[in-house]
C-alpha cells in the first residue's frame, strides 16, 4: 500500500494504477468506514482511499480542532484491507494561497444539515469534486448514515457529468443499534447506550409504515414521542422527505427517509432509515 501526501504524487502514480474505486474519509475508521472499504476491494481491482478532515465544512464553533484523529492507526486497517494507495493531504495543500472556488448543489442542501449548519455542503461538495479530479475513480463509495451528504453527492456527479458511478453502503450499527460514527467517541459510556433510542424511534416509525400508516405527522409523532423518553435530548430536526429531492412529504406513497439530528449532551448525532410502504 502506498501513501501520498500530495496531489502531483497522486498524478504521477495514477496512470500505473488503472481502473479504482474510492472511499473519500476524514479518518479516525471505524466499521462503518471498512465495510465501504471492503465492499469497494470486493468490486474494484484497485481502491484508494482518502483520510482529510476537511475544514471547508466545518461552520464556526463546531469541532473540527478537536475532531478525533488516529492516521497511524487508520493505515493499518487499511493495509490490512488491501488498499492499493492512500491520500493523506494537508489542509494546505488542497487549498493554497488564493483559493476561491465553491460549489453549491442547489435545493438538495438547504433542509436539514444545510439549515442548522449553513456553508456545510458546499465544503463537502467542494472538497469532494476536487477528490474526485485528482483521483479519477470509477466508483466513489459512501455511507447512507450520511443521507443528505449521499443525495448531494448524487446531484453533483449528475449536474457536472462526472463519469463516476456513486455506491452507498448500508448503515453500519452497534450491537445495541447505534450506527457507528467516528463522533460516537466524544460520548460517555451512558450516553452511548441512551442513544440508542434514535434508532428505536425510527425502527418504530418503520413498523408503522409496514403496518399500514402513511401518514407523516403520525409517523413524526411516533418518533418524537420515542426521543423525548430521554428529556435532555435536543432534536434538531425530524423529517420524512424524497430520499433524492429531501423534500418533505405529506404521506408515504413511495421509498421514503425518515432521518434526524439528535444533540446527546454535547454530541450531535445523526441517523435514518428508508420507510418503504407494501403496496
Amino acid at each position: 500500500m502506498q501513501v501520498f501526501s500530495t496531489i502531483s504524487a497522486v498524478r504521477a502514480a495514477r496512470p500505473r494504477i488503472g481502473t479504482l474505486g474510492f472511499v473519500p474519509t476524514m479518518g479516525f475508521l471505524h466499521d462503518g468506514h471498512l465495510s465501504l472499504v471492503r465492499r469497494a476491494v470486493t468490486e474494484c481491482d484497485n481502491v484508494a482511499v482518502s483520510i482529510f478532515v476537511n475544514p471547508t465544512q466545518f461552520c464556526p464553533g463546531e469541532d473540527f480542532s478537536r475532531y478525533p484523529r488516529n492516521m497511524e492507526h487508520d493505515l493499518a486497517l487499511l493495509r490490512e484491507a488491501g488498499v492499493t494507495f492512500v491520500f493523506t493531504p494537508e489542509p494546505a495543500e488542497m487549498y493554497p494561497p488564493r483559493f476561491a472556488t465553491s460549489i453549491d448543489v442547489g435545493a438538495v442542501a438547504h433542509p436539514l444539515e444545510g439549515a442548522v449548519r449553513p456553508g456545510h455542503f458546499s465544503g463537502v461538495a467542494t472538497i469532494v469534486c476536487k477528490l474526485f479530479n485528482i483521483v479519477q475513480p470509477a466508483r466513489a463509495y459512501f455511507g447512507q448514515k450520511d443521507a443528505q451528504q449521499c443525495a448531494v453527492i448524487r446531484q453533483l456527479v449528475a449536474d457536472l457529468n462526472l463519469p463516476i458511478e456513486i455506491v452507498t453502503g448500508e448503515i453500519i450499527r452497534n450491537s445495541e443499534g447505534l450506527a457507528l460514527s467516528s463522533r460516537n467517541s466524544y460520548l460517555s459510556e451512558a450516553d452511548r447506550t441512551r442513544a440508542t433510542v434514535l434508532h428505536a424511534a425510527l425502527q418504530a416509525a418503520r413498523t408503522q409504515v409496514e403496518a399500514g400508516e402513511r401518514n407523516v405527522d403520525v409517523l413524526k409523532t411516533v418518533i418524537r414521542d420515542i426521543l423525548t423518553r430521554e428529556p435532555d435530548f435536543l432534536v434538531d430536526y425530524i423529517s420524512i422527505a424524497d430520499p433524492d429531492s429531501l423534500h418533505e412529504l405529506s404521506r408515504i406513497e413511495h421509498k421514503s427517509l425518515a432521518s434526524l439530528a439528535v444533540r446527546v449532551g454535547p454530541t450531535r448525532l445523526l441517523d435514518n432509515v428508508i420507510l418503504q410502504p407494501v403496496l
